[in-house]
């Protein structure tokens, strides 16, 4: 088992440790309530370590980021930052992930999930040859926080000489904080104003930036947050969690990813299959509903139905600490996917009413 650079933080927080994608790490430290409320109404620290990081650079770094990755990364500018997925050719999902355009010329960085770690690297890995780039695993060497939260900004502004109000969203700058030189991006996984900060990997390092952080954050109620509230935060704003909404078997169209999928950029892998789809129409299509019974928890795996037939199942799903109510995703037939429509979830065997609702679940 793995573990990041914060792991004696966690254990030293009281922090309830599990086994995530090969690593140690905390799934809650006060309560997922409290630190899912921690970071809607004032600022939460979250360590996501785990994620992958790869540096890809040469002369041909583009043409690689473009014939892997769905979106159109010509358009990304140095400090800029673009969501986008990998596809198989038969136009299941590899991962969603991050690209960053660190350098004009040829240097980027993707993000990727921790449980696919590895097989994203070798799938990048078998579709470079014949291209001049070089490509570099650096996720044991980069430590990664996420400070989110509507004081998120107030809090990291006491720590760098970089103006923050001026980053964008999906941007970010090279800058120091508490003295260490890093990356700080003004992205996130919780839909709140928040920065994702990417520094080298050393206990003593990690030890001086939390501990910078939590104090700058102490006026704020800054609290630190699990992978349990993360997930929460997540799914309030209908973001997709790969191995749960989407993976293999889904494509990017019915996920709701054709903002990220540019068709007409030039040829990428899958690009042929999802063009067939598009063509033919969707048969599907990932949703997301409201149980009408408060508290209703619907579960990863659990039946969905429309007029008694079975449609697909639960995808992802909670209770919403923000609306008090059963919230989740899952793919139904394109029929039962309009808004308003009514379904069942079955829950320990009992059908409980929901309707299809428009993502996200709550506006920020």
């Amino acid at each position: 088992m793995k573990k990041t650079a914060f792991y004696a933080i966690h254990k030293r927080l009281g922090a309830k440790i599990v086994e995530f994608a090969g690593f140690e790490m905390p799934v809650q430290y006060s309560g997922i309530l409290d630190e899912h409320r921690a970071v809607r109404q004032n600022v939460g620290i979250f360590d996501v370590s785990h994620m992958g990081e790869f540096e890809i650079r040469g002369k041909d770094a583009l043409a690689l980021v473009q014939k892997v990755t769905t979106n159109d990364a010509s358009k990304l500018v140095e400090g800029k930052v673009q969501y986008s997925a990998m596809c198989y050719p038969e136009g299941g999902i590899v991962d969603d992930l991050l690209v960053y355009r660190l350098a004009t010329g040829g240097r980027f960085m993707f993000v990727v999930n921790a449980a696919n770690l590895d097989k994203d690297f070798d799938w990048i890995k078998s579709n470079k040859d014949g291209l001049d780039v070089e490509l570099t695993d650096k996720s044991d060497d980069t430590s990664l926080l996420a400070i989110q939260g509507p004081k998120s900004l107030a809090t990291l502004q006491k720590l760098t000489k970089a103006d923050l109000s001026k980053v964008a969203y999906y941007s970010f700058v090279r800058d120091s904080i508490a003295g260490v030189p890093m990356i700080i991006s003004r992205t996130g996984y919780t839909g709140e104003l928040g920065f994702e900060i990417y520094f080298d990997s050393s206990p003593a390092t990690a030890e001086q930036i939390w501990s910078a952080v939590m104090e700058a954050g102490k006026e704020f109620k800054i609290s630190p947050v699990g992978l349990g509230a993360r997930d929460t935060l997540r799914l309030e704003m209908g973001f997709c969690l790969y191995g749960n909404d989407i993976d293999r078997t889904t494509n990017p169209l019915e996920a709701g990813l054709g903002w990220i999928t540019k068709l007409d950029k030039g040829d990428f892998v899958g690009r042929d299959s999802l063009l067939k789809v598009k063509q033919q129409g969707l048969k599907r299509k990932l949703i997301g509903f409201v149980t009408e019974e408060d508290k209703a928890f619907p579960r990863h795996g659990y039946e969905i139905r429309s007029s008694g037939k079975s449609m697909g199942h639960v995808t992802s799903g909670t209770v919403s600490p923000v609306l008090a109510k059963g919230i989740g995703m899952g793919y139904v037939d394109l029929v039962a996917s309009r808004p308003g429509n009514g379904i069942e979830i079955i829950i320990r065997n009992r059908d409980v009413k929901a309707k299809v609702v428009k993502l996200p679940f709550i506006n920020k």
